[in-house]
């Protein structure tokens, strides 16, 4: 029944994401911006462990039994060029830590508790007109330092041959934690702007967020 479940998510979401995303835009060129997505620090928690199941699903890890804790969210977007033109196939890489504030990683110290049935980890290919969509739970905080928490946040990695690999962060509207974000802080508010989500209408827990790559 799993298997049935993830196949029926990829073709219903994905591919019906897809077509949401054309419908709300109309087509490519209508997009907003195609202002260069800004960089970030891939910071300490890149995956380093190996992992079998690296889908879109992130709520559920291949082969157990259990759902992720935590508040399950949908990422939509789409990957283009400058131009607002789609790119696809590109390699969409995305990590985060878990519901708690803590990354699956040997390296976090932070003592909130791992969540073995959260994947934490995913890697798709951006779709014919460029696009992409997740299922996972939204991050935790966590902190730092003793003055500084890490807003709700993930980390994408975007490579494409032709393209400047990208690598960013998400964060999401309206957190109070965004506006004391030391590595926020160092952008501009229009970069900023280029980092935050957008959540779509009145649907709670569905986040759009386009990705402009730079050519080589």
């Amino acid at each position: 029944m799993k298997k049935v479940t993830r196949r029926a998510f990829i073709k219903t979401s994905v591919l019906g994401g897809a077509a949401g995303l054309l419908s709300h835009t109309g087509q490519a060129s209508l997009l907003p911006s195609a202002k260069p997505t800004p960089a970030e620090v891939e910071g300490p928690f890149y995956p380093v462990n190996a992992q079998k199941d690296t889908d879109f699903d992130l709520t559920h890890v291949q082969g157990q039994q259990g759902s992720a804790l935590g508040r399950v969210i949908t990422i939509n977007g789409m990957v283009m060029d400058t131009n607002a033109q789609p790119i696809e196939d590109a390699t969409v890489e995305l990590w985060q830590a878990n519901a708690a504030g803590r990354y699956a990683h040997p390296y976090d110290t932070n003592p909130a508790p791992i969540d073995p049935n959260f994947q934490g980890w995913a890697i798709v290919p951006s779709g014919k007109q460029g696009e992409f969509q997740f299922q996972t739970v939204f991050p935790g905080v966590y902190p730092v330092s003793s003055d500084w928490l890490r807003p709700p946040h993930i980390h994408f990695k975007i490579s494409k041959k032709g393209y400047e690999t990208l690598v960013t962060q998400m964060y999401f509207p309206g957190h109070a934690l965004n506006e004391v974000d030391a590595l926020l802080a160092r952008k501009s508010p229009e970069q900023r702007q280029l980092m935050v989500a957008k959540e779509i209408g009145a649907t709670k827990g569905v986040y759009r967020y386009h990705i402009v790559l730079l050519k080589q």
